[in-house]
């Protein structure tokens, strides 16, 4: 699975005003919900919930709120990218700026976890995410995660 399978790549924000974690997490909620036609409460219910389990900030700079969520039938992801680095508690105690928010339906337990892999593939690789800060354009973003699919599928 791949980036490309999933992202809507017409939801890449580029100057996100995060704000605190709480208002990041709203903000997404806000996003997604107008792309699929429910309602923000139950996706900030839904990513709050999991982020009360651990932070969802796995290191470099990038977090990846996500859960599952009744009303989806396919799985979902938005990118953001902060226009101030924020403090998520994430794992390695660094502020985040860059957040894929990840929506799957409650039976799609195996691609939710492929597609957590997919995205953790690409933030692993430090070349993208520098790209991925410098790009100065939503379309610049769009062609950075779409070049970072092309290079793990080669």
């Amino acid at each position: 699975m791949q980036l490309g399978d999933f992202l809507d790549f017409d939801a890449i924000t580029s100057r996100l005003s995060g704000g605190n974690k709480k208002s990041l997490l709203q903000q997404l909620a806000n996003l997604a919900a107008q792309q699929l036609g429910i309602t923000p409460a139950e996706i900030l219910a839904t990513v709050t919930e999991r982020e009360q389990l651990g932070s969802t900030g796995f290191g470099q700079g990038v977090a990846i709120p996500h859960g599952k969520i009744e009303g989806i039938n396919r799985i979902y992801c938005l990118f953001a990218r902060l226009s101030e680095p924020l403090d998520y508690k994430a794992i390695d105690g660094k502020p985040v700026d860059l957040v894929f928010l990840l929506l799957s339906p409650p039976d799609a337990g195996a691609e939710h976890l492929k597609a957590l892999a997919a995205i953790s593939r690409v933030t692993r690789h430090l070349p993208t995410l520098d790209k991925m800060r410098g790009a100065r354009s939503r379309d610049a973003l769009a062609a950075v995660l779409m070049g970072a699919d092309e290079r793990d599928a080669a």
